[in-house]
């Protein structure tokens, strides 16, 4: 009996939530097919199939899943080598029990290796592109539809930026400040928030399409033409339901083609969706982590559904995740009741989903997008020094210019460079700053010594003047690789003799063969010329 009370509470507040998935996941899903070269409903599938099949196997409570922008490129390039969308789908099969495969070897473990900065380089970068890419249908130009994850997927236009103000359509902008005013009035105005089981996005969404429809009616030039709304395909019978599912030709299994599709999609699919489910977790405002290799099972048997029956292959998503969080989904019952809704409206009343403006919907986007880039987060990751912020802002930029993938690529290089950095200053701590000007000198190893701090011990060592007295203490030393000892050895047995510098080693045993340092241990070595 609480089984059934836990679960009823559960849909009653993340109905919300997935409702606003839901509005922006449907746009995104059309445009996601069409920039695959893919049937308009195979992306309303693949969303219908995240939600449902992926967020009922998932215990990830913020993630949606559906597919992907990161995703459109290999999907295209596929489809016009393979010649068929039919054959496509057998990729998807492939990609899909790869997947399985990878989540039974444990492989989402490689999700623990994402550096923060990185991840909110991640997010902040996704936001940025949310609301650039937002701006046209904001205005009222829909040249540049969804599915692409870079806003420079076909080269800085010039011609598409004055074009995009030659066709600005006023009735889209004020349907497009109506609808922000809607949503921030919902968030601020007391009376407002406590209607929780009235999300501002709906709210937002009705009144974009009552106020096109009042200018239409009233003959207005204000009036959105059919071209900036939403659009679903309608069908008039059961069997222009069955035209719309695409079966998959399995004689593409013999294809070696569909082959190399399958295991591409396979890796970048399951690189993405570990990286989103990293920045998911993150956005979860109770901090609950994933099971990455169950979130891989997950999303094999979504992939292996969502090909079966003519769907896209598919992601764990940000900008879907993210709105999410944003509305205020608790578990992944919102993710499966955007996948429902998806499956309901779609079958019942796409004529009435049709009648959307893209500029309401624009604007939850925009407001879902300032909120992962909002200023605050830069100045958070400033104050926490370079070190930080260098990978973060590297992240950010590398993702709008390029992809996903290719950015986060960049900013885990950058990041990883001052590690190692890092790495090597921390090495040793010397009693003194200056070298050139102390007599007496205490080098003071770290826990690990590795060969990436070989080069900062060899140019301390360098910089010591003649006749100084040196101290290296390894008291506290667990580990010295051994061309560090090596050249430790060296100074103080060659260099030291040379050069009138007493020498004192703390901590250090005789011999550096399975080395362990012993704080009884405390070897002298003691180089002085006789006068």
């Amino acid at each position: 009996m609480k089984k059934t009370n836990s679960l009823f509470e559960g849909i009653k507040e993340n109905f919300p939530s997935g409702l606003v998935v839901f509005l922006v996941a449907l746009p995104l899903c059309l445009g996601i097919a069409l920039a695959s070269g893919a049937p308009p409903l195979s992306g309303i599938i693949a969303g219908i199939v995240g939600g449902l099949v992926i967020g009922s196997i998932s215990n990830s409570n913020i993630s949606v899943s559906g597919p992907a922008a990161g995703l459109t490129a290999i999907v295209l390039t596929a489809i016009t080598d393979l010649g068929a969308f039919e054959l496509f789908l057998c990729a998807g099969i492939i990609a899909g029990v790869i997947q399985l495969i990878l989540g039974f070897i444990r492989a989402g473990s490689i999700s623990n290796y994402f550096p923060n900065n990185v991840i909110e380089g991640m997010l902040a970068a996704i936001g940025i592109i949310i609301i650039l890419k937002q701006i046209p249908h904001a205005l009222g130009f829909d040249k540049d539809y969804e599915g692409h994850e870079s806003i420079f997927d076909n080269g800085l236009n010039f011609n598409y930026f004055s074009e995009l103000f030659g066709a600005i359509h006023p009735g889209a902008i004020i349907v497009t400040v109506v609808s922000i005013a809607l949503l921030l009035a919902w968030d601020k105005v007391l009376f407002l928030k406590r209607m929780k089981m009235l999300p501002g996005a709906l709210v937002a969404v009705v009144v974009g399409i009552l106020l096109n429809e009042l200018f239409k009616l009233s003959g207005s030039s204000l009036a959105i033409g059919k071209e900036h709304l939403v659009s679903l395909p309608v069908p008039q019978s059961l069997d222009d339901f069955k035209n719309l599912v695409t079966l998959p030709d399995f004689n593409g299994f013999t294809n070696v083609k569909v082959w190399i599709a399958g295991a591409t999609i396979a890796i970048v699919a399951s690189i993405e969706t570990l990286l989103c489910i990293e920045a998911s977790d993150r956005l979860d405002v109770q901090r609950r982590i994933t099971d990455t290799n169950l979130e891989l099972k997950a999303q094999g048997i979504g992939n292996l559904v969502s090909s079966f029956i003519g769907g896209l292959p598919m992601t764990s998503v940000v900008v879907r995740s993210s709105a999410n969080a944003n509305a205020g989904a608790t578990s992944k019952i919102s993710a499966m009741i955007h996948g429902f809704l998806l499956l309901i409206c779609v079958l019942t009343i796409p004529v009435i989903l049709n009648l959307i403006p893209l500029a309401t919907l624009a604007a939850v986007l925009l407001l879902v997008g300032y909120k992962l880039a909002k200023p605050a987060t830069f100045k958070h990751f400033w104050h926490l020094g370079k070190f930080q912020f260098i990978p973060f802002v590297a992240t950010v930029v590398a993702i709008v210019a390029t992809d996903l993938l290719k950015g986060v690529g960049i900013g885990l290089a950058i990041s990883v460079f001052y590690i190692l950095q890092g790495n090597m200053k921390r090495a040793y701590y010397l009693s003194r700053e200056k070298l050139s000007d102390a007599d007496g000198i205490t080098i003071k190893l770290a826990e690990e010594v590795s060969f990436l701090n070989k080069a900062a011990i060899k140019k301390t060592l360098k910089n010591i003047k003649s006749n100084s007295t040196v101290t290296i203490d390894a008291r506290g030393t667990s580990y010295i690789a051994t061309d560090v000892l090596e050249m430790i050895q060296d100074f103080a047995n060659i260099r030291a003799k040379e050069e009138d510098i007493n020498v004192e080693l703390l901590g250090f045993k005789t011999s550096y063969k399975d080395y362990e340092t012993d704080e009884d241990s405390h070897i002298v070595i003691t180089h002085k010329r006789a006068m």
